[in-house]
Formats: C-alpha cells, structure tokens, sequence
C-alpha cells in the first residue's frame, strides 16, 4: 500500500502546506537569504502523516481542506523543529540519507532555527481563529518537551521498565499525533465523543508508529534509514527491542553492557545481532500492530466517508512501513 494512494482525499489539501512552506522561506529571501536557505533546505519532503491526518480527521465530519490547512501546517513544522532539537542534541550527522542542519550550518544555528520553527508554528496554528486549537497546541508542546526531557534524564540508563518507554514515546511522538486527529475535529465541530475518537485514534496510531521507528533502527538498513543500524541504542535511547532483549538476559547482556562502555559499538552490534536471531522483533512488531488496531476500533462509529478508508489504510501503512 502507497502513501499516493491513501492522500488521493486530501492531495490538494497536502499542495496546500507545501505552498505555505514555500512562502515562509520566499518571504526572507530579500531580507534574510541566510535563513531563507536553511528553511529551503529543511522544509521539504517526509510523510507529511500529521497534516494528513488533521485534514482526514476533519473530513470525517464535513470540514473543508481551507479550515484545516493552518493546523495542517501547523502540526508539520512542530514536527520539524523538534525533529532540528533532536539532532542538534544528538549531534547527529545525517537524518533520512541527508546532512542534518547542525552537520551543514552548526548546533548554535540549528538550535537557533529550531526556535523560529517552534514560534512559526504556533503563529500558524493561532490562525485558526479557534483558542481549542491555541489550547491543544500549548499542551502538545509542553508534553513534547516533558518527554523529550524525560528521555534525556532516561539515557545510558537501564533500569527502566515498558511504562516508562509508553511514557516516553507518548510524549515524544504520540501527542502530536493527537494535536493532528483531535484538532481536525475541533475545527469540524465535532462532538466531544467524536473528538474522543479521534485523539484515542492519534494517541494509539503515534505509540504504533514510534514502536515501528524503534524496530527499523535494528532491522533498517542504513540505506533506507538514511542512519546507522542501532544508532538509537548507541545514543543510550532504550527502546521496546532492547528491553525485551534485557528483560530475556538480565545477567548476560551486551545493551547493560553498552551502556557502561567507553567503546559502545561492538557491544551494540552484539545487541542488533541477538535481536535479529530471536523472536525480539516479531513481538515487537506484535505490539505495534495492536497500538494499530486500539487507534481502529472505534472508527466504525463514524460516517463511512472516503477520509474514515485512509484513516484505516494509514494503520495499515504505519504498521507495514520499511522506513
């Protein structure tokens, strides 16, 4: 299954964010090339799954794409300035197989871009004249940054426990997951119930994703991942894999290993080894598929409309992805 083929309700929509991506940047060309060439190179490509989302939220109930577009826009450059933090404090070199903005212009600047990304977008966000959707994006930004801190205070640390990975992941990823679902059905008026729905529906459908991402960082390959194979647990970041593997040889274990090492990488290639030859990745992927499936089950309740068939495809998508 293609993305092409489950955006075909909201294509126009998706034009849409790009056009408004491409003004950010045309607007500084004159007076600010420099920055206009960091966003040029920044704001473009990826999934586009949190706009997608907050316009099929919103199409399920009768919004138009125009009401969207601003929390649309929105939701994607919030994703991309945490995304900048993120490896700005990794000090990562590439991202997706391309150089990350602190590899091209340094950590001051990236840190820097980041902030003007986080501002933008809760600008764009305000333009939906809707003090929810103000509201929803204040709260999403502090859990994202609860659980970005959170993760911080849990790297190279290996005693922690799948509630805290659930924590963790839920503020890292799922919670602008809902910021998208949710805010598609503020926008459309729906009801409360609906709107329930819909942020149970992000909420499960982000926890599933990140669990995929947490997987492909040992079964990916550099290639596709555009990183290095195990790169997260070389991080010190523990996720669901690496758990279960710790949870299976407490005594015997390179991650524990690892993450008291000075030399940290052959340790991790033992981790990504011992993963790949046990059961590790199948439960795993068993886990995803049931956040999958929690984020479906209620979609039944709502009107059969092209927009609900993407919402099901998309968990589909998420749970079947390679990259």
């Amino acid at each position: 299954m293609k993305l092409s083929s489950i955006y075909a309700p909201i294509n126009e929509g998706l034009k849409g964010v790009e056009d408004e991506f491409k003004l950010v940047s045309e607007s500084r060309k004159k007076s600010f090339p420099e920055m206009a060439e960091m966003l040029d190179y920044i704001l473009v490509g990826g999934k586009v799954l949190r706009p997608a989302l907050s316009m099929l939220s919103a199409m399920c109930f009768g919004a138009g794409i125009k009401k969207v577009l601003p929390l649309a826009t929105s939701s994607e450059m919030l994703h991309i300035a945490t995304l900048v933090h993120d490896d700005a404090i990794d000090k990562a070199d590439t991202r997706r197989g391309r150089r990350t903005v602190n590899a091209v212009w340094g950590l001051e600047k990236a840190i820097l871009l980041g902030d003007f990304l986080f501002a933008h977008a809760a600008e764009t966000a305000a333009e939906t004249g809707n003090m929810g959707i103000v509201t929803l994006f204040s709260q999403t930004l502090q859990i994202i940054a609860s659980g970005e801190l959170k993760q911080a205070y849990a790297s190279f640390n290996p005693d922690q426990s799948y509630e805290n990975y659930l924590e963790r992941i839920s503020g890292k990823t799922a919670a602008l997951f809902v910021m998208a679902t949710k805010g598609g059905a503020i926008l459309a008026d729906a009801s409360s119930s609906d709107e329930e729905i819909m942020r149970s529906y992000g909420y499960n459908l982000g926890l599933s994703f990140q669990i995929v991402d947490d997987i492909l960082d040992f079964v990916g390959n550099a290639k596709d991942m555009g990183k290095p194979v195990g790169s997260d647990l070389n991080n010190g970041t523990v996720t669901l894999p690496a758990l279960l593997l710790m949870d299976r040889y407490p005594d015997n274990n390179p991650i524990k290993d690892m993450l008291n090492a000075t030399d940290r990488i052959p340790h991790v290639a033992k981790a990504v080894e011992m993963i790949n030859s046990s059961d590790i990745i199948d439960l795993s992927y068993k886990e995803a598929k049931r956040y999958a499936d929690l984020a479906c089950r209620n979609l039944s309740q709502l009107p059969k409309t092209a927009a609900r068939e993407s919402l099901y495809q998309l968990a589909e998508f998420i749970v079947e992805r390679k990259n």
